[in-house]
């Protein structure tokens, strides 16, 4: 176990440093300059051009940029933003506290909602039930955030006024030396929350209700039945942990989707998290503060990844055993 956790943890490690040099690559590629957004009118003037060149260290060829920059990030400093000039792992975490709050009560309502769904649909497959589970999770899937945002925010905000339609929030101080972070309150999160969980829900419902089904056609099912063991007893003592494995590791793999639509939905509603930061951070050209959301972003992905794969092993020694020979 200690040699398959070391390997995928040197893996882990490589991942994200070979994130971090294509997206400081690409990102360089971008038309246009953090120094016009800078300058302003004055961007044309080319002694000014030139002083804001060399203060920002755009001077330096691209390689040299990207290792300076490594090497500050190593340590901690991912240096100041090229518009605000403040800090940007000070910016960042300001605004990552809300992107989780979402993140987090988005993955619970999937859960919540679709494991139950799952159960009741894989112990009556073929079922009026299950049909209509099976349509309505067909039905979600098709649905954009950027589709189900607004028809959300009309239905329960605008026609019964039951959820403000965006960006109530509330503030808290994180500690010294950063800047307060932004935690929306909790009716302000409901409605991006469904948006974001309603695809992953379907998903996780139809993956559990299938391993399901074909877990309960097992040969240690039928003499679990054969026994005379209760419906509800062989599901939660035998079907239910081989059924989940699959679940567990969409579970992990689901973050990156998350990931990527908080960066939507987060814009749709006006919430001020780290979706809206970069979003913003694009369009002013500021290299240090995308590479360093990119940075967060990816290290989280991978590591969220990385203690999936521990989980997986656990559940299933046959997996960790495969994954070592190969």
């Amino acid at each position: 176990m200690v040699t398959y956790i070391g390997t995928r943890f040197l893996r882990m490690v490589s991942v994200i440093l070979a994130v971090s040099v294509f997206t400081f690559f690409l990102i360089n590629l971008l038309p246009g300059s953090p120094i016009n957004t800078i300058l302003g009118a004055a961007a044309g003037n080319a002694a000014a051009r030139a002083q804001v060149t060399a203060q920002l260290g755009l001077n330096h060829p691209i390689y040299v940029r990207y290792f300076i920059w490594l090497g500050h990030a190593l340590q901690g400093n991912l240096g100041r933003s090229y518009v605000s000039q403040t800090s940007v792992a000070g910016t960042i975490f300001e605004h990552l506290p809300l992107t989780l709050e979402l993140m987090v009560l988005a993955e619970i309502i999937s859960l919540v909602v679709a494991i139950p769904l799952g159960i009741a649909s894989g112990m009556r497959p073929d079922s009026w039930f299950d049909k209509i589970v099976g349509g309505v999770s067909i039905g979600l899937l098709a649905l954009p955030a950027f589709v189900l945002g607004p028809l959300l925010i009309f239905v329960l905000a605008v026609k019964t006024n039951i959820f403000p339609p965006s960006g109530e929030t509330t503030w808290f101080t994180i500690g010294s030396g950063y800047s307060p972070a932004i935690i929306a309150t909790p009716q302000s999160l409901v409605m991006p929350a469904l948006t974001l969980a309603a695809g992953q829900l379907a998903v996780f419902s139809r993956v559990l209700r299938g391993d399901l089904v074909s877990t309960l056609k097992s040969e240690f099912i039928l003499m679990a039945r054969s026994k005379g063991f209760s419906r509800w007893y062989i599901l939660f003592r035998h079907a239910l942990r081989p059924s989940s494995i699959s679940l567990v590791s969409l579970v992990g793999l689901s973050i990156g989707g998350l990931i990527a639509g908080a960066l939507v939905v987060e814009n749709i509603f006006a919430l001020p998290g780290m979706g809206t930061l970069i979003v913003n951070s694009i369009l002013k050209r500021d290299y240090l503060m995308v590479q360093g959301i990119a940075l967060l972003i990816s290290a989280g992905f991978v590591f969220v990844n990385f203690v999936t794969d521990a989980v997986y092993a656990l559940l299933d020694p046959r997996i960790r055993r495969a994954r070592l020979i190969g």
